[in-house]
């Protein structure tokens, strides 16, 4: 079975500036990363704090390029899902929408079609035609996962994101996980909970 993403020895390094008094400093995020993704699989990534779970994600979305080795994307889409979601802060939930629907190569017809169901889903209620920077975390979080729920991708990459908003938002969100992951759609998934990866995914990474 041929892979949706390969990822060959791939590393990331972030520079951290240095001063008049130091010079610039190279961090090592990830390095000689090695991994393919299946369709159909979910898979779930572990590691300690800073050992790279969101930037690995963010490669795999396409948001980061990597500094060395290589990523092979056969044709397929990720969408990520974090906490913050890239929106921007002064578009109201609905055009935030939009513009996510967009960028991850929906047309303006399309995403607008489906705004009716990220509203609905959301239960954000009247908040979903206010400015994002009104939005407490658990809003952003309600939003962003309603986008990506919605416009359903070929990979989805959920970044903590089950961790974050009410009780009965995070079992409805898990639910739809669940039900993703049954009709044999492709999930990645990174959370702080061991036993919610465990549950969840056919096989564990972990950095």
């Amino acid at each position: 079975m041929q892979p949706l993403i390969e990822l060959k020895d791939v590393g990331l390094q972030y520079k951290i500036k240095g001063n008049i008094f130091t010079k610039n400093k190279y961090y090592d995020a990830l390095k000689n990363i090695n991994l393919k993704i299946y369709p159909g699989e979910t898979i779930g990534i572990i590691g300690k704090n800073g050992s790279g779970k969101s930037s690995l994600l963010k490669i795999l979305s396409g948001v980061f390029q990597p500094t060395s080795g290589e990523i092979i994307n056969h044709g397929v889409s990720a969408s990520l899902l974090t906490i913050g979601a890239g929106f921007d802060n002064n578009l109201n939930g609905r055009d935030n929408a939009i513009l996510s629907g967009i960028l991850q190569g929906l047309g303006s017809k399309e995403i607008k079609s489906k705004l009716n169901e990220i509203h609905d889903y959301s239960g954000l209620g009247d908040f979903f035609f206010q400015p994002v920077r009104t939005y407490s975390t658990g809003m952003r979080a309600r939003l962003g996962f309603s986008i990506s729920n919605t416009i359903d991708p070929d990979i989805l990459l959920i970044d903590e994101i089950l961790g974050v908003g009410d009780h009965q938002f995070r079992r409805k969100a898990e639910t739809s996980i669940i039900g993703k992951i049954k009709s044999n759609r492709t999930v990645v998934l990174v959370s702080h909970s061991e036993q919610q990866i465990n549950n969840l995914s056919d096989r564990v990474v972990q950095l």
